[in-house]
C-alpha cells in the first residue's frame, strides 16, 4: 500500500488508501483521552500530532512511538514521588498536555489520560521524520508555554485521527535505569513497522 500521508498530498487513487484514510480527520475528544497509559500509548500510533505555529502554519506529523507511564506505584513515572508543581497536570483528567525540560535542554511532551487524581500521561517519543522526543519537540516548536494545554480544544497544539491503523511492536521502555526492575521490564513502549 502507498504512503497515506503522501496520498493525501497527491490525491493517490490506489483503492487501499482512500479506504485507510479518512478525508477529513477529526480531532481527538475529551472521552477519547481517558482511556489508561498503557491502552492509550499505542492507540495513539498513526494519529496525526499537530502544532499550529504563531506564524498560522499547520504542521501535522505522523505519532511513530509512544510510551506509557501508569500512576505512582510505576516507578518510572514523574509521579511515583507524588503530586508536585512540575507534575501537577498528570493529576487533570486526560486530554492535557504534559512537557517538562529533560537533561536541560529538551522540551518532551506527554499526553495526560485517565480520570482525573490519577496521575498518568504517555510520551510522544517520536513522529514522522523526527525520531526522538526532543527532535519531534524542536522540530514542532513545541515547548513549557504548551504546558497544559487542554488538546481537546486548543488551536495550538492537538491530535487528530484520520483513520490510518499502523503495525506496531512492544518493547520495554528506554532511558528509565533508575526505575524498579518489575517497571523496567514493563513492555509500554509501542513502535510502529
Amino acid at each position: 500500500m502507498a504512503d497515506p500521508v503522501k496520498c493525501r498530498i497527491t490525491a493517490c487513487r490506489d483503492p487501499a488508501c482512500r479506504d485507510s484514510v479518512r478525508r477529513n480527520p477529526a480531532r481527538l475528544t475529551a472521552d477519547w483521552y481517558s482511556t489508561g497509559a498503557p491502552s492509550l500509548a499505542p492507540a495513539l500510533l498513526g494519529k496525526l500530532l499537530c502544532r499550529r505555529l504563531p506564524t498560522g502554519k499547520i504542521l501535522r506529523r505522523r505519532i511513530t512511538e509512544t510510551e506509557a507511564y501508569y500512576g505512582e506505584e510505576d516507578t518510572a513515572c514523574h509521579a511515583s514521588r507524588g503530586k508536585t508543581e512540575r507534575t501537577a497536570v498528570m493529576y487533570r483528567a486526560g486530554g492535557f498536555a504534559y512537557i517538562y525540560l529533560c537533561y536541560g535542554i529538551h522540551w518532551l511532551l506527554n499526553v495526560v489520560s485517565g480520570p482525573v487524581d490519577f496521575p498518568e500521561a504517555v510520551l510522544i517519543r517520536g513522529v514522522e521524520g523526527f525520531d526522538g522526543p526532543g527532535k519531534l519537540t524542536k522540530a514542532l516548536e513545541i515547548g513549557k508555554d504548551l504546558k497544559g494545554e487542554n488538546l481537546t480544544v486548543s488551536d495550538r497544539l492537538w491530535i487528530e485521527d484520520d483513520g490510518y491503523k499502523p503495525r506496531f511492536r512492544a518493547t520495554k521502555r528506554i532511558g528509565i535505569d533508575s526505575a524498579a526492575e518489575k517497571d523496567r521490564n514493563r513492555r509500554w513502549r509501542f513502535v510502529t513497522g
